[in-house]
């Protein structure tokens, strides 16, 4: 695998990526939208099938170092001044040929919010857990229909339970959001954004909003700190969430 360049198909791409890495022991978990496409059969299909562009990944810290090989071995080219300069939570590779770009979050997605990952990614498969990849969506501060979209396909295909890595953990979103204002406001906002675009969509509805009804229960009844409430207490007058760094390949034409 290593020297053949990168496919036109993001998915494809994806594919090929995971067998790579299974085979050169790269802890790399696929995120955002296309890995929801490959943890949720009903994103292959309409109406909540889509095309997919930059490719976005997760990996534990002690594999940082193997990924800077990993992806040029497979016909990336690497940011090296952006790896040099953010690699210890993130790194930077681009598809010159299909102007694609691959990010690398180290330990942690660092975007509007930031989501600890240690000890979330030593699990078999190619994708983040579908907790993880709901909560790498809810997240988002500037959310799109596609990112709505996906995360319907991945509710419609998960049911929420606790010790399952292929279900989503309410639990577990509830620990992060009681720890969290910031993060809490940030999923309150987007399920309102999602249940309204639901209405648009068809799919079984009735599914989706008992997911996302048995999630938020468990939320509203986690136990919130003193700091959570004081921070509640001071809401929208202070920035929430955080406008994620945009990067520019340097081998982008301007």
């Amino acid at each position: 695998m290593a020297g053949s360049g990168p496919l036109e198909d993001p998915i494809a791409e994806a594919e090929r990526i995971a067998s790579a890495a299974a085979a050169a022991r790269v802890g790399v978990k696929l995120m955002g939208g296309a890995g929801i496409h490959l943890h949720s059969p009903s994103a292959h299909r309409p109406p909540l099938r889509r095309k997919y562009g930059d490719l976005d990944y997760a990996m534990p810290k002690r594999d940082r170092k193997a990924a800077l090989a990993f992806f040029p071995s497979l016909g990336y080219e690497a940011n090296e001044r952006f790896n040099l300069m953010q690699g210890d939570h993130r790194l930077y590779f681009f598809d010159n040929l299909h102007s694609r770009q691959v990010d690398v979050f180290i330990d942690s997605i660092r975007m509007s919010h930031v989501i600890d990952l240690r000890d979330r990614l030593d699990h078999d498969g190619p994708c983040a857990t579908p907790s993880d990849l709901l909560l790498s969506k809810l997240q988002i501060y500037e959310m799109n229909r596609k990112d709505l979209v996906d995360l319907t396909a991945l509710l419609l295909d998960h049911p929420v339970a606790s010790n399952d890595v292929e279900a989503i953990d309410a639990a577990y979103i509830a620990g992060l959001t009681a720890d969290d204002w910031r993060l809490y406001h940030a999923l309150e906002v987007n399920i309102v954004k999602l249940l309204a675009t639901l209405d648009e969509l068809d799919v079984d509805r009735d599914l989706v909003r008992s997911r996302v009804d048995e999630i938020w229960k468990a939320v509203e009844a986690q136990s919130k700190p003193l700091k959570w409430k004081l921070r509640a207490q001071v809401g929208e007058r202070v920035s929430w969430y955080e406008l994620p760094e945009e990067v520019r390949s340097p081998y982008q034409p301007e």
